[in-house]
């Protein structure tokens, strides 16, 4: 497949733009008989979301694979999700390509990116410490025992010991090595001190942007007011002019309905 352009989404409205654009192909290739015409629809969704599969290959540079491969699986991870998203299934297409995509990564690295083999169920912990341990240090306000992070994650303390004594086993790079952006820097003037949340940020944005253009325009207020604004129930309520209690049951509802939109489907293996 042909890989030659992106499309760049830099706001809200493009990214809902985007999920209708790629709606519209997947219908049309769905109705369609003709092998070339669906195979030509098919690289059409695909260029239509490479912005999103680069952007979730960024997010894992710097750990010891070469950006180029880390982008070809996240667009293998895109061709994966195009093949295999369902019409009929009630979730926006970011809502299954995400996860889809980050998964083909995250099992690149698993399998292709160790120095010294380890056993799977150790890379695994590793990647499950690796989700707790900020969690765990800001509530300790120091760093967590081998000990305290079993009993968190409720396994064996040699467990947690021998993924941490395997820590470091991905490919390193030499800090010295030029960096790609800049032939006069070093990998250490470049290198990041600590993760980028902002990636999680617009990962987020992009998959409830298309489901939160469903609610009403009553229903996103209330959102914005006790989620972006930090209101109360009570000031909400006011606000509008109806009662907490009715405030709680439409936070529910509409919580609710956007779990349900946004539970992902079973990821393409």
């Amino acid at each position: 497949m042909k890989i030659s352009s992106t499309v760049q989404c830099s706001t809200a409205a493009d990214r809902a733009a985007r999920e209708a654009a790629t709606r519209d192909l997947m219908e049309r290739r769905a109705a369609s008989t003709d092998e070339a015409e669906r195979q030509e629809l098919l690289e059409e969704v695909v260029e239509l979301n490479l912005e999103m599969a680069r952007g979730i290959a960024r997010r894992f540079r710097g750990r010891g694979a070469e950006s180029d491969d880390l982008e070809q699986v996240a667009y293998l991870g895109l061709v994966k999700a195009a093949h295999h998203y369902r019409l009929e299934a009630d979730t926006p297409f970011i809502g299954f390509a995400i996860p889809t995509i980050r998964g083909e990564v995250k099992r690149y690295f698993r399998d292709c990116a160790w120095t010294v083999r380890i056993p799977r169920r150790l890379q695994e912990m590793q990647g499950t410490i690796a989700g707790k341990l900020p969690e765990l240090e800001q509530q300790l306000n120091r760093e967590p025992t081998p000990a305290e992070l079993a009993d968190c994650l409720d396994v064996e303390v040699s467990e947690v010991e021998q993924a941490m004594a395997a820590k470091g086993c991905f490919n390193v790079l030499s800090l010295d090595r030029p960096a790609e952006t800049d032939a006069d820097l070093t990998l250490a003037d470049v290198v990041a001190d600590t993760d980028d949340s902002s990636i999680d940020q617009l990962e987020n944005v992009e998959m409830l942007q298309p489901v939160l253009s469903g609610l009403n325009e009553r229903e996103r207020r209330i959102l914005h007011l006790r989620f972006v604004e930090g209101w109360t129930q009570s000031e909400i309520g006011k606000d509008i002019g109806v009662s907490q209690m009715q405030i709680s049951r439409v936070l529910r509802k509409t919580l609710d309905h956007l779990r349900t939109q946004l539970t992902p489907l079973p990821t393409a293996a």
